[in-house]
């Protein structure tokens, strides 16, 4: 009998979520509250520990607690087109969305594109004061499509900053979506893509 591993006939696609599906939750507050140092996201900064660090830094600093971030959030929705987009995939494969983002900031996205599965983060909370995050594993986009593989499902990947990068190699197929210039330039062997039709095209290809 032979142990190889039969090939892949079931897919997953795998999505990032910020930049992707729904603003920048981390932009939106700088916006709001004037906080230009909170523009700053992981399209910039590709060490996640550091860009963390220095928001919970200017959190502080400011005296800006929850609260105040879900009050922004709450006033944000899905980009346009992203719950069709979402809709048509999920009628085609299953999707799951690994995302950097935190449960607590996650949640009324969630409920907007309609309940999908989302693997993502945590923050430590006291009271109103965001006083240190938890990661759920570190690089876990990576690692939950390894998982994903080990089961034998073929995946697909789609994100737009430097922290989808090794979620997207180590897929059998990876889309850069709506990401910035320098991300484009540095990582050329994903195609990139500004529209959910022909991101949707892209995908279906490959399943």
């Amino acid at each position: 009998m032979s142990n190889a591993r039969p090939v892949p006939t079931q897919t997953i696609v795998t999505l990032d979520l910020e930049g992707v599906l729904i603003p920048e939750v981390w932009v939106a507050v700088a916006e709001t509250t004037g906080i230009d140092g909170l523009l700053r996201t992981t399209r910039d900064e590709p060490d996640y520990d550091v860009l963390m660090k220095y928001r919970l830094g200017l959190l502080a600093e400011h005296g800006l607690g929850l609260g105040a971030i879900q009050q922004v959030i709450a006033g944000l929705a899905p980009m346009h087109g992203a719950r069709d987009f979402l809709d048509a995939l999920r009628e085609r494969t299953q999707v799951i969305i690994l995302s950097d983002t935190f449960e607590q900031f996650a949640h009324p996205f969630m409920r907007q594109l309609g309940w999908p599965t989302i693997m993502c983060h945590q923050l430590v909370v006291d009271g109103d004061t965001i006083i240190d995050y938890r990661l759920r594993q570190n690089d876990q986009k990576r690692h939950a499509v390894e998982a994903f593989q080990s089961l034998n499902f073929k995946i697909i990947a789609a994100g737009d900053s430097y922290n989808d990068t090794t979620m997207l190699g180590a897929a059998e197929a990876g889309f850069l979506f709506r990401s910035p210039a320098n991300v484009i330039a540095e990582f050329p062997q994903f195609a990139s893509y500004t529209d959910y039709d022909e991101l949707l095209e892209a995908i279906s290809a490959e399943l």
